[in-house]
């Protein structure tokens, strides 16, 4: 379902946006039969205003969309979606409700908390334009599927080796869905590396190449 004008709209009439991709649940985790979805959000970068988005999934994301179409005709930003208070109840949605996840991530760009990579930049070829790829997945998941090119250091582990990290080059991390990818990017900046989370994680960079 979608609301608004997709990336390849805004694309035509060369119209400045930043986007993010979310997978959280429909639900609670912790209440039976929760599903993730995926959500795109489309947003100017210059003020946060929402212009558009995507979701797919099964049962909830006809909510999230009317949710997201009601804020833009609103003309509420994504800083207004980090704050929005939705009904809580575990078989219907979490505490932290996926429109408000996808406004965590969306203003951490504009603040400059959040350093993010658009997965098409990494998609093709990522060792072409000098990227260090840091998969911070668990070895199990890393032996499942990851990024060619890509080393694996959990996020776990990553303070006690990060000498094994070049300084003299862009690190992209990556985890399944975003999260553990964040923590990382933000102990990596901390300790002075260049670093960016790839949006939307593994999940995502799975949609454009689902072949690895």
């Amino acid at each position: 379902m979608s609301t608004r004008p997709s990336e390849k709209t805004l694309q035509r009439v060369k119209r400045a946006y930043r986007k993010i991709y979310v997978h959280p649940n429909q639900h609670a985790g912790y209440y039976p039969g929760a599903e993730q979805l995926t959500l795109k959000l489309l947003f100017d970068p210059s003020d946060g205003n929402i212009l558009g988005a995507q979701a797919v999934g099964g049962d909830g994301v006809d909510k999230r969309i009317d949710v997201l179409a009601v804020a833009i005709q609103a003309g509420m930003t994504v800083f207004d979606l980090e704050e929005m208070e939705l009904a809580y109840s575990p078989q219907y949605g979490s505490a932290k409700d996926p429109i408000n996840m996808a406004g965590f991530v969306a203003t951490g760009l504009p603040r400059g908390d959040h350093p993010q990579i658009d997965v098409e930049t990494v998609h093709s070829d990522a060792s072409a334009v000098g990227y260090f790829l840091l998969d911070v997945r668990t070895p199990i998941e890393f032996a499942r599927g990851h990024i060619e090119g890509a080393i694996n250091i959990p996020v776990d582990d990553l303070r006690r080796r990060m000498s094994e990290l070049p300084r003299n080059r862009d690190i992209v991390v990556y985890c399944q869905v975003g999260q553990r990818g964040y923590l990382a990017t933000r102990i990596l900046l901390q300790s002075g590396y260049r670093a960016a989370n790839l949006g939307g994680g593994y999940k995502t960079y799975e949609l454009f190449e689902p072949t690895h």
